[in-house]
């Protein structure tokens, strides 16, 4: 194996992303190194390159929160020993990313083996959207809302929470940002779909947040639309924020805290398993391994080399909606 190895650096928050010639990592008690076919770029990885989750070793850092490869080296632990030479699906360690590299050491913990039919590209997606979208399923089981809400719906994520919640006797009401979005989930059988940019929103959001009583809503964006979620939504409303989507700052009221007893609370996926049993962790796993093809799929829009990293952010960030790009090591099949 060889000493040294290309990776994706972010010398500084908002700054132009580097590549680099560094040393390949070595995997220590408890972890495993992975020689990576495929890393996705997730709205979660803007958030961080903007400095957004922390930076738990400093700059410069590798980006990239998910992916999948190949266990190559392995560290002490047992764990780590029955992983060796398993295609895997894999999470960065929180606040030490690390994905977009040629290889990356990550814990044991957080791999996952993955059947030969499942392809990388597949795996390489396998984690974050589908098991967030599970999360939240499980949240609606839990809390039992009439109905709930959900921002970017035209996401990968979005459409996964489409197809899951068709199925389920909660109504969900989508909130998008343009007509070809509401026409994208309408085609996947959206019965509530709303475009945050059109006028009157807010007022239609509140009209059918209050005729269905979502009293669950969940927020990827932030910024502004988090103040109007907040007023348009019932009393007793929990707003769960997972993402940041928005640069600008938010604003809210906080008499709409006060008084009509609303409480925003962040998600962060990481803590949510945390929370869980290895049972049920494994069992949410198995389940998403199901439904990769199906209530789980993602669209791959294409594979980039890392090298041309700056122009995959440049085109993601210009339309989220029409399937992942994939960062592969140079020269991969």
């Amino acid at each position: 194996m060889t000493s040294d190895m290309n990776a994706i650096q972010l010398d500084e928050v908002g700054a132009p992303l580097v590549v680099r010639r560094i040393p390949v990592p070595q995997p220590g008690p408890g972890e495993v190194l992975v020689k990576m076919a495929a890393s996705p770029i997730n709205p979660s990885d803007l958030a961080f390159m903007m400095g957004g989750y922390g930076f738990a070793q400093g700059l410069p850092v590798t980006p990239g929160n998910e992916g999948s490869g190949l266990v190559v080296a392995v560290g002490s632990g047992l764990m780590a020993k029955r992983l060796r030479g398993k295609r895997v699906a894999c999470f960065a360690r929180k606040g030490i990313a690390g994905a977009w590299a040629d290889y990356m050491v990550t814990r044991a913990s957080l791999c996952v083996p993955v059947s030969s039919d499942t392809t990388f590209e597949q795996a390489a997606t396998s984690l974050i959207n589908p098991l967030t979208a599970q999360a939240f399923m499980q949240i609606v089981r839990r809390d039992r809302p009439a109905a709930f809400v959900n921002t970017a719906a035209a996401s990968s994520l979005g459409r996964m929470l489409v197809r899951l919640s068709g199925r389920e006797a909660t109504p969900l009401i989508n909130v998008v940002r343009n007509e070809s979005q509401v026409s994208l989930l309408r085609s996947m059988g959206a019965e509530h779909v709303l475009d945050s940019t059109t006028p009157g929103f807010e007022e239609q959001l509140a009209s059918l947040t209050r005729q269905l009583g979502a009293t669950l809503i969940l927020d990827a964006v932030g910024g502004p639309l988090l103040g109007q979620l907040l007023r348009a939504a019932p009393h007793g409303t929990q707003i769960l924020s997972y993402g940041r989507l928005s640069d600008e700052p938010c604003v809210i009221e906080p008499g709409e805290l006060i008084l009509q007893r609303k409480r925003i609370v962040g998600f962060f996926l990481s803590d949510w398993m945390e929370q869980r049993t290895i049972f049920q962790v494994l069992a949410d796993i198995r389940r998403v391994q199901r439904s990769l093809s199906t209530d789980m799929q993602t669209h791959i829009r294409r594979r980039v080399p890392l090298e041309d990293v700056n122009d995959a952010l440049d085109e993601y960030r210009r339309s989220m909606t029409d399937g992942k790009l994939l960062l592969v090591p140079s020269g991969a099949d």
